[in-house]
């Protein structure tokens, strides 16, 4: 009976623990709000309490806890105002799930917000998309967008969205990675995740992110970059020290090693680690890693500004191989390279894991643009979009402190989820039950009437302005900037 009576008191300790956390945050996001401040958290609420996926941004009007006009909607969108900088703080101090017992997996990732036919909107860039399949992929209009989220363990859909930056036309991707990634490291850090003494912070990247680069840019912090590079790609050995009873060859020494071509096993070498494991989701997967491998750099593109002599950028080179995808039969090797040298079997092992953990951010943003719709308001001004993103962020973060407090509404034909099973989707089927037992900071609203708006029968004379899209830089001026950065 004493035993029950402990686990009912430690339950409800943690309960009130998350209350106390979600509606800490709240009075927190409420604090970051400037201009149009009871609008936009109106407008978070009925994101979070709008039943089914957003469609449009006028309907969230019509949820009950949007207690004001549309009017007063599309005002905050486009002239209210968001410490972006402070709602960032804010993130960074939330409690943060860990790996491997203990270690930070942050995971970076862009994803396009698609505006093909907004002439009028500015600052758009051609963003890569697929279409029903992978050879029909094509280039569209709109703006892109990274996040950076820090990842569980675990079957999961669960990320903790810790930063959002919209991709300028005037901006090197690479160097707007490792700015980002900085950022939030130095963030982390000022919060305390990470101490001196722990392990590195593990980041993910997929292959479209120049790693090598971006280890070479980031070697003064505590983290370790996983990324994945192309099947094609052709990297170098070291150099072997020579003997000591054999004379030093005359001439310039040599700074590369042999060629290893990732396409031709005939290069490789011996491998210097090599392991296997069985998986629930992908069988058997093996793991080939060789220590101490680095590309050929050359002074062209982000390297084209580099003072002096190209550096050598050494890493461990990892391919996987797993035995099936779910759903399918066979699947193609995975080549990952990471920053960190020397390293065992073990940690090879949480190499391949945390990349595989990587996409469950890519969850994140699937649900943010179908049911919290991210990507539905068609706004034009680039700046109404950027105070929307931060909006979505603090909506998913709300659901995941309200993660331990929701209850489960399956639908008939779902199948009952434990309280640490729950997806976010149904965390906010129920957020509506939850919001109505936590107070609301903002203020009722005053009665105003609308504006006269233009007067019948006069068109609007004001001609918006077209912009054109892509990039407004060089390459040698990218370069440049990527070195300043850097």
């Amino acid at each position: 009976m004493n035993s029950l009576h402990l686990a009912d008191g430690v339950e409800k300790s943690l309960t009130a623990e998350a209350v106390d956390r979600l509606w800490g945050f709240r009075g927190e996001l409420y604090g970051c709000l400037g201009r149009r401040a009871d609008e936009l958290f109106e407008l978070t609420d009925a994101l979070l309490c709008a039943d089914g996926p957003v469609s449009s941004l006028v309907g969230l009007c019509l949820a009950p806890e949007h207690r004001r006009g549309h009017g007063a909607l599309y005002d905050a969108v486009n002239v209210g105002r968001v410490d972006v900088e402070r709602l960032r703080r804010v993130l960074a101090c939330l409690p943060l799930a860990r790996m491997f017992g203990g270690r930070t997996v942050l995971a970076v990732d862009a994803t396009p917000w698609l505006r093909p036919d907004a002439e009028t909107s500015p600052e758009r860039l051609f963003c890569h998309v697929y279409g029903r399949t992978r050879e029909s992929d094509q280039f569209l209009p709109g703006w892109p967008y990274q996040l950076v989220a820090a990842l569980e363990s675990g079957p999961t859909s669960w990320t903790a969205l810790l930063d959002a930056r919209r991709l300028h036309p005037a901006e090197d991707a690479t160097a707007v990675t490792a700015e980002q990634l900085r950022a939030v490291v130095e963030r982390l850090r000022a919060a305390g995740h990470w101490q001196p003494g722990d392990p590195p912070m593990l980041v993910v990247l997929d292959a479209g992110y120049d790693v090598c680069r971006l280890a070479f840019v980031l070697a003064d912090l505590p983290v370790q970059l996983i990324g994945r590079i192309r099947a094609d790609r052709v990297m170098l050995t070291a150099v072997a020290p020579p003997p000591p009873d054999r004379r030093q060859p005359t001439g310039r020494p040599r700074r590369h090693g042999a060629v290893l071509t990732l396409a031709d096993p005939g290069s490789w070498p011996a491998p210097s680690t090599e392991s296997a494991r069985e998986t629930a989701r992908y069988g058997r997967a093996q793991a080939l890693s060789w220590d101490r491998m680095h590309p050929r750099l050359s002074h062209r593109g982000a390297w084209a500004a580099h003072p002096g002599r190209l550096p050598i950028v050494e890493g461990t080179l990892i391919r996987l191989q797993v035995e099936h995808l779910p759903g399918q039969r066979a699947a193609k090797p995975v080549w990952l390279w990471t920053s960190a040298t020397g390293i065992d079997a073990d940690a090879v092992t949480r190499c391949w894991q945390a990349y595989l953990r990587r996409f469950d951010l890519e969850h994140t943003i699937r649900f943010a643009k179908q049911s919290l719709g991210w990507t539905r308001p068609k706004l034009r001004s680039p700046a109404a979009a950027d105070r929307w993103t931060w909006l979505i962020v603090a909506a998913h973060t709300q659901l995941r402190l309200a993660r331990g407090l929701a209850v489960d509404l399956h639908r008939p034909w779902e199948r009952p989820l434990p309280a640490e099973r729950l997806t976010p989707a149904r965390v906010r089927r129920g957020f509506r039950y939850l919001r109505a037992k936590i107070p609301s900071p903002a203020s009722a609203p005053k009665p105003a009437h609308p504006g006269p708006g233009r007067p019948p029968g006069i068109a609007n004379r004001h001609r918006a302005p077209r912009y054109d899209v892509g990039k407004h830089i060089t390459p040698a001026a990218t370069a440049n900037a990527q070195q300043v950065r850097g």
